[in-house]
């Protein structure tokens, strides 16, 4: 028998890795990918955040539980990585943290301090006081709107605004496509970054009522700090599989920069500025008859 797997701490990961037309499967005690000649890509699951599965891949059972055991959030996405269909969990959330969270989203004196803290960081400066927080989603999407239009301009894109149909992929602006294919490599690292620290992903603050709000309101705070700048100049050149350059571009940006060391103590930052404690289980609960063991993993993954 193997021993026990102990995951990498998310910052410790490489951020992403994208698979298409292919079986993934564990051979031989190995994640892998097998081609259609049988040849054996190997892919070390547990130094990963998430994989991106495109259309052509085929996922065994054997292989969706050791990326769970691994930590590894396995993600589903359309050709180019544009769509997200499904997300396989990669660890089993807090129940500590999930009510926090809850918490603060249902307090709103405590919500608005935590949009207050999202506006900060993201654009450097604190948001007008004695506003709501439908005031401060208005005020954060006129100056979002400003920050393309600047950006387009200093890449020499022309730009008619954010705008694209899912089901007509093609025929959207080459700028667009080139920005939906940047957010969604930076939605899988932050879905996966939200789950590995505890919480839920549909419980948002800015966003709400969507599978992926927290995702939004967490991935929002660094998408302009390298992602959509790059994303325009990639625009710029015209290439012919801009979302295969892009992709490349991320991963890129995404190792120099170091995300995945920022994006979880990020997350704890903004909760915190809710200003609330961890609830304390009742003392009623009972306490699991196996505890679980100790690992060197984050607070959301299993052992």
């Amino acid at each position: 028998m193997l021993p026990p797997l102990k995951p990498i701490t998310m910052k410790e990961r490489v951020s992403m890795v994208f698979i298409e037309k292919g079986q993934v499967d564990v051979k031989d005690g190995a994640f892998v990918v097998i081609d259609e000649t049988g040849i054996r890509t190997h892919i070390p699951v547990g130094s990963i955040a998430c994989i991106m599965l495109e259309p052509g891949t085929r996922v065994s059972h054997h292989a969706a539980a050791l990326a769970a055991r691994a930590g590894t959030l396995l993600v589903w996405v359309g050709e180019a990585g544009v769509r997200l269909y499904a997300s396989g969990q990669p660890g089993g959330a807090r129940s500590d943290r999930l009510l926090y969270q809850a918490k603060l989203a249902l307090d709103d004196e405590a919500r608005l301090k935590v949009v207050r803290k999202m506006y900060e960081i993201r654009f450097g400066e604190k948001p007008p006081e004695r506003r709501s927080v439908e005031q401060l989603r208005g005020i954060e999407g006129a100056r979002v709107k400003k920050i393309y239009q600047l950006l387009a301009k200093q890449a020499g894109v022309e730009w008619n605004g954010r705008r694209y149909d899912q089901t007509d992929w093609d025929n959207g602006d080459m700028p667009n496509r080139c920005i939906s294919s940047a957010t969604a490599c930076l939605y899988g690292i932050s879905e996966a970054a939200v789950l590995a620290a505890g919480y839920a992903p549909a419980i948002g603050f800015i966003h709400t009522g969507k599978p992926l709000s927290f995702v939004y309101d967490i991935a929002d705070l660094f998408k302009f700090d390298d992602i959509i700048p790059h994303a325009f100049k990639i625009a710029a050149k015209n290439y012919h599989n801009p979302e295969r350059e892009v992709r490349l571009m991320c991963r890129d940006i995404f190792r120099q920069s170091k995300i995945l060391k920022k994006i979880i103590p990020t997350i704890e930052e903004v909760l915190a500025a809710g200003e609330l404690e961890l609830p304390k289980p009742a003392e009623e609960n009972i306490a699991p008859a196996i505890p679980n063991s100790e690992s060197i993993g984050d607070v959301g993954h299993r052992s």
